[in-house]
């Protein structure tokens, strides 16, 4: 089980980095405004906890180093709903995107509320991203 745990954490660091379990390639561009989208799956039972942990602590923690949270969305899909948080983040960059993971992922608060929420099992079964500039006539830039 401790090894599960430790490629869990693992997994979870390369997809935060944007690393081989990313589902984007990397932007042509690195000196404009990206969004990041971010589906998230939660272990069973475990939905109501992961809410918690973004309600109660990511999303501050997120403001913190730079990232700006745009909105977050659980489906209306009946299985969807019962596992799923998608949610969009904006960056000034890529390149700030990485350092704000990288800081993020560093910050001996999130690595306390991460361990604590974990404390009975991993509560993220699955994390995709996809970086996205906005069009030019999108509403939001």
């Amino acid at each position: 089980m401790k090894n599960v745990l430790k490629l869990t954490a693992t997994l979870a660091l390369v997809a935060l980095l944007g690393g081989p379990l990313s589902t984007s390639p990397a932007l042509a561009q690195d000196d404009g405004t990206v969004f990041e989208m971010r589906t998230y799956t939660s272990t069973p039972g475990n939905f109501e906890a992961l809410l918690t942990r973004f309600r109660d602590h990511t999303m501050r923690i997120f403001a913190k180093h730079g990232m700006t949270n745009i909105g977050y969305w659980i489906p209306t899909d009946e299985e969807l709903s019962q596992n799923t948080l998608v949610y969009i983040l904006k960056h000034d960059s890529q390149d700030a995107a990485t350092a704000s993971w990288r800081a993020f992922i560093s910050d001996p608060e999130w690595q306390e509320v991460d361990q604590a929420s974990n404390a009975d099992g991993a509560i993220l079964q699955n994390i995709e991203r996809q970086f996205m500039t906005a069009a030019d006539f999108s509403q939001i830039q």
